[in-house]
Formats: C-alpha cells, sequence, structure tokens
C-alpha cells in the first residue's frame, strides 16, 4: 500500500462491500492512516464490518451511516478528509433495468453529490471505481457508470482553483466478490447441482483478484495527475473454463443471455484510442480537456496505442487458463 496514505484521513463510500473490507485491511496492515470513515448506508453490513474491525482494536475507523445521495451528509463526512475512494454504486444488471431511476440516483446523482462534497471539503485526491460495462454500454448500469466517469473526469475543471483531483479506476470482474458468477458456481455446486447454467459457451469476462485491484487503486493514487482513466491489464477466462474450473465433472445447461448482458466486455474502446497511453502494466485513459496535458504523455515510460485499438475480454492476450483458475481459487488468494 503506497506510503502517501501514512497517517492520512481517508474515506471509502461503500466501505463494506467486498472491496471496502479488502482495501481497509490492506490500509491497516500497511500504511496506519490517521483515521479511515467507512460510509455506507446499510447499517446491518457495518455492524457486521466493526465485529470484524473493532474500534476498540482500531481507533483510526469511523463507521458512518449515510447515503451518497445525501450531499450535505457527504460533506459532513468528508469534513478534514485527505483521500477518498468512491466504491458506492448500485452493480446489479437486472436490478438497474428494473429500477432505472434507483440506478441513476445513485451512479450519477451520487457521483455528482461526491465531487461537489469532496471539492467543498477540500480532499486531496479522488478516485471513483468504474467497471467495463462503462466502455460502449448496452445496460442502465453501464450507462449510468459510463456517466459517472464522465463526471469524475470533469470534476478536475470543476475544482477551479481548488486542489482536489479526480480520476477513475476502471476494471473487470473481481475473483470471488459477492454477487459474482464465481460464488453462485460455488454455491450450485454445494447444494449438489447436477449442471451448472451458462448463459453462452463463446462468452468472455477480463477477470482480477481482490487483492490486484485494491492494489491497483492504491498505486494509482500516487499516479493521478487528475482526469485519467487507469485501465489495469488483466486477464480474460471464457465463462465455461470458469466453470470447468470450479466444477469440472459438471455438464453445462445453456440458458441464454440476460437483459442488458454483452458477450464480450470491453474497456479501452477503438473511439478512446487516440487518447490512451499504454505501460507495461496498464492503459491510461487520457482526459480530452486539460490544457495542462496537452501533448504530455505522464510518466515517461508509456507510448500511445495504435489507431483503433480495442482492449476486449475476447481478443486480450492475457487469459486465465482452468488450471491457473483452479490453482488460485485452491490457494484461497480470491
Amino acid at each position: 500500500m503506497d506510503s502517501l496514505f501514512t497517517g492520512a484521513r481517508v474515506l471509502i463510500t461503500g466501505g463494506t462491500g467486498s472491496f471496502g473490507h479488502a482495501f481497509v485491511q490492506s490500509l491497516l496492515d500497511t500504511a496506519k492512516p490517521a483515521r479511515l470513515v467507512i460510509y455506507s448506508r446499510d447499517e446491518l453490513k457495518q455492524y457486521e464490518m466493526a465485529q470484524r474491525f473493532p474500534l476498540e482494536d482500531y481507533p483510526a475507523i469511523r463507521y458512518f451511516i449515510g447515503d451518497i445521495r445525501d450531499e450535505s451528509r457527504l460533506k459532513r463526512a468528508m469534513d478534514g478528509i485527505d483521500y477518498v475512494v468512491h466504491a458506492a454504486a448500485l452493480k446489479h444488471v437486472p436490478t438497474a433495468e428494473y429500477n432505472p431511476f434507483e440506478c441513476i440516483r445513485t451512479n450519477v446523482h451520487g457521483a455528482e453529490n461526491v465531487v461537489s462534497a469532496a471539492i467543498d471539503a477540500g480532499v486531496r485526491k479522488v478516485i471513483a471505481l468504474s467497471t467495463d460495462k462503462a466502455c460502449n454500454p448496452i445496460n442502465l448500469y453501464g450507462a449510468s457508470k459510463l456517466a459517472s466517469d464522465k463526471i469524475f473526469v470533469a470534476a478536475n475543471s470543476l475544482a477551479g482553483a481548488r486542489d482536489t483531483r479526480f480520476a477513475v479506476v476502471r476494471y473487470g470482474n473481481v475473483v470471488g466478490s459477492r454477487g459474482s458468477v464465481l460464488p453462485y458456481f460455488q454455491r450450485l455446486v454445494a447444494e449438489g447441482a447436477k449442471d451448472l447454467p451458462i448463459t453462452d459457451d463463446r462468452m468472455t469476462r477480463f477477470w482480477i483478484t481482490l487483492k490486484q485491484g485494491v492494489d491497483f487503486v492504491a498505486n494509482a493514487f500516487g499516479w493521478m495527475e487528475g482526469g485519467e482513466i487507469f485501465v489495469p491489464k488483466i486477464p480474460s477466462m471464457r465463462v465455461v473454463d470458469l466453470a470447468r474450473a470450479v466444477a469440472p465433472d459438471l455438464p453445462h445447461r445453456v440458458v441464454g443471455i440476460r437483459p442488458g448482458e454483452k458477450l464480450h466486455e470491453v474497456m479501452v474502446g477503438e473511439d478512446d484510442a487516440r487518447n490512451t497511453i499504454e505501460y507495461d502494466d496498464r492503459y491510461v485513459i487520457l482526459p480530452t480537456f486539460h490544457p495542462w496535458r496537452a501533448g504530455d504523455i505522464p510518466h515517461g515510460q508509456g507510448k500511445p496505442v495504435a489507431d483503433g485499438f480495442r482492449y476486449a475480454s475476447d481478443t486480450n492476450d492475457r487469459w486465465f487458463e482452468v488450471e491457473t483458475m483452479r490453482d488460485l481459487l485452491a490457494s484461497g488468494d480470491v
């Protein structure tokens, strides 16, 4: 974990989720922040998290009930904060399709509130977590996260003379996170399922471990100047191969693609290519309208990608094989 968090005051929206738990654990293990605010609206999840990180053992932690739809509450929570990780979102694709206004209020209006509160509170840096579904979206969740990404990039201009800077981290499916297909498959196997449901045997997805996601976000705080979208280079995997890694002997049952679901995911689209710089471990989509950036390649070692470049899960040059995923699951490092 980057040393810039040592002695710092950090707030995580949606901090009781899978990412929040892992990010908090990493901060407490390595960085020793002065204050660590867990901001979320679910009191049960906050209570459960407090059993893992009790206040008597971790005096830097503050459990702060609040909704990102509530700008005044966010401003109160961000008072004196140095760094913000914005992880709160409505993330379930079918839920967003059926409840569109709730999705917009949280993912779009909530993003606006985080930006306004951070600027007013004088926060130093904010990183918002995004998703591969925000690139060329076909569902409401992806569209709302694309709008959120645009809000956080533009926020660097909205900050005016203030020093608050904003950036975005976009990555794919997190291995083992709540709501992902992996624990769903594992639960079916544990319940004695006779087969595993597969939406389409051609489907591919990007995959990242929770630890990799946490480390990448922490590292991005040190990289960011403001307005970037950071995309890690991570492996793809066919969903049928994931099923074989979980249960090699179970047959598959094709159930069809759900509403709003893609066959393959994209994290850098062709239209983003002209603003994208490639590094050994990541792509960085640069903002298009910040004069301080014009013509520059940050961090010196990057190179512009080719015109028409596309970073997609089906054409990726990094892949999880069945045995690699099986070994990862056996290690418990997910």
